[in-house]
């Protein structure tokens, strides 16, 4: 049997208080309409529940009863009630990221790293992944994408600036095999690919020549899942490499890594956040979001 919540929390008060009067203006309501949710509350169950006299109200023995069975139940639900709006007032919770694993900006460490120490009662919990799904479905707040991938329903706020692709080569191995001079010249290297995942086929290296975007299917000699494991298999001259330039930087800086064909690799929009539009944003996004934009 169903009863009306609202009622029993009426009951709750009116025991507590033992006065109509004021269970009714910690309410707001007037006292008549205490007296009628109580008696209503009575007829359903059957039973009297108070006992009311001019001067005094007092439960019965089955409005004692009720009274010390439904009080905890009340409380937890207040409480529950209470840190849900809290939720809405102040930025808190686990906050769900799927980024890929090349937004070398965003998973560098310090931007990420700030934005916890800002917001210390939000839990980030950031899953580096390529593969494409709906973030909304797979339970994400948001997520951190190439722009020209982004689904057009989505918001998106800028987390790097424009960025490109490029083929690098260790010194050894070009010396070695010599330097290609057009993309088209890739399929006489040895070259180091990388896929998405081992259900998908490697990845087709990018380029563009007068203006024109075209891409190369290399014959790849290794293929990995693996940005960090690419980096590594070039600098030890496994073969010519291709990926964000932002993932080569240290090698570069120190000579173990060259880049090649820069002529035909230029740039383009970088890495955004993307989340769908919602009217009421929860708080720990919105946090995340106005951090992004200073």
């Amino acid at each position: 049997m169903l009863h009306d919540l609202n009622a029993l929390s009426v009951f709750a008060l009116v025991a507590e208080e033992k006065n109509f009067r004021a269970a009714a203006d910690r309410i707001g309501v007037t006292r008549s309409a205490v007296s009628q949710s109580i008696r209503k509350l009575e007829e359903a169950l059957g039973i009297a529940l108070v006992a009311r006299t001019t001067r005094s109200v007092a439960l019965t023995e089955a409005g004692e009863r009720l009274y010390t069975q439904i009080a905890p139940s009340l409380v937890e639900m207040t409480d529950a009630l209470e840190a849900a709006a809290n939720l809405q007032r102040r930025p808190r919770g686990q906050l769900n990221l799927a980024v890929s694993s090349i937004a070398e900006s965003f998973l560098s460490g310090p931007l990420l790293a700030r934005f916890a120490r800002q917001h210390p009662e939000v839990k980030l919990h950031v899953t580096v992944t390529d593969e494409e799904f709906d973030i909304v479905a797979e339970g994400y707040d948001a997520g951190v994408r190439l722009g020209e991938v982004i689904a057009q329903d989505m918001i998106a706020v800028p987390v790097s600036g424009d960025l490109r692709q490029l083929a690098v080569a260790s010194p050894a191995y070009l010396e070695e095999f010599g330097t290609p001079a057009h993309p088209r010249e890739l399929a006489n290297h040895r070259c180091i690919g990388w896929r998405t995942s081992p259900r998908v086929a490697p990845y087709r290296w990018e380029f563009a020549e007068n203006g024109k975007e075209f891409s190369v299917a290399v014959a790849d000699s290794i293929t990995t899942t693996e940005m960090t494991l690419m980096v590594k298999l070039a600098v030890a001259g496994a073969g010519i490499t291709f990926g964000m330039e932002d993932s080569f930087a240290e090698p570069l800086a120190r000579g173990e890594l060259v880049g090649v064909l820069q002529d035909y690799c230029p740039t383009f929009p970088g890495f955004y956040l993307y989340y769908p539009s919602r009217r009421n944003m929860a708080p720990k996004l919105r946090a995340l979001v106005d951090y992004l934009k200073r």
